[in-house]
Order: structure tokens, then sequence, then C-alpha cells
């Protein structure tokens, strides 16, 4: 089963948390497959992390082109084992992945101001530990990440 942890967003946007949690997953020497709920914010990230600053390079690609394979980061929109070999998946927009065990680590990423957000991510919660995948609580406190369950 993978590791499941949920991102509760409560002080930054999706695109200035995304760049550092995939920032650390580079600097391990992973690959990483971003799985969108649309096609319009696949592309907004796409644009984002091209302009991040922190990391100031995020080498990455849209999936379904022919050098998938060489793209440490891929963004999609189509629920697919990435053609980058990553292990690391990130859901963004209450995206949700059928291709859970093939994944070492997920990270379920939500925004805290949206209560819809928020209750879908409850929903995703349930689902996964009546899977029996292994769950982390993370919230944006004062200083980072700060894990709560």
């Amino acid at each position: 089963m993978s590791e499941i942890g949920f991102y509760h967003l409560t002080r930054t946007p999706l695109v200035q948390a995304l760049p550092r949690l995939l920032g650390r997953v580079l600097g391990t020497g992973g690959r990483a497959f971003i799985l969108c709920g649309d096609l319009d914010r696949a592309k907004a990230l796409d644009a984002a992390l091209w302009t991040a600053t922190d990391p100031d390079w995020l080498p990455h690609g849209m999936a379904g082109g022919e050098n998938d394979a060489l793209q440490p980061i891929l963004i999609g929109t189509v629920d697919i084992a990435p053609g980058n070999g990553a292990r690391f998946l990130f859901l963004v927009d209450g995206a949700s992945s059928a291709l859970l065990p093939g994944y070492d680590r997920v990270l379920d990423l939500f925004d805290g101001a949206d209560d819809a957000a928020v209750a879908a991510a409850r929903g995703r919660w349930s689902a996964a530990k009546a899977a029996g995948h292994a769950l982390a609580y993370w919230q944006q406190g004062p200083s980072g990440w700060a894990k709560k369950g």
C-alpha cells in the first residue's frame, strides 16, 4: 500500500506551496507526477513551475509528450502510469487515482479555505483508510508544514 499524505493548505495557494514540495522530491533524486482535475489547472501549474523562485529550477513537462521519460516532473489530467517512472504522485483539485499502489508516496493537496475541498478531502481520507493505506495529515503552520496525524 502507498503512504498518503494529506496536505491542508492554510497559508499559501497551491502555486506557491507545490514548488517547495516538488523541490524536496527532486532533491532526493525522485520523480513526480502531478495529476490535476482539469486541463486549465494543468496548464496554469505548468506556467507557474517555470517561474517558481523557491526552488528556482523545476524541470518538467506536460504528460503525453515524446520526451516524457526524460522529465523529472510530469503534469497531466489522465490517471495513467506516467512515462517518467514517477514514484511520487501529487493529487490537486480533488483529483483521485486508481493507481495509488503504484507509487511510493502520494501527496493530496487541498485548499483549506474551500469548504467543499475540505469535505472532499475528508471523503478521500476515509476511502484511503478503508483501503488500508498508511495516512498522514499535514497542515501549514507559521514555520512550514506540521504533521498533525
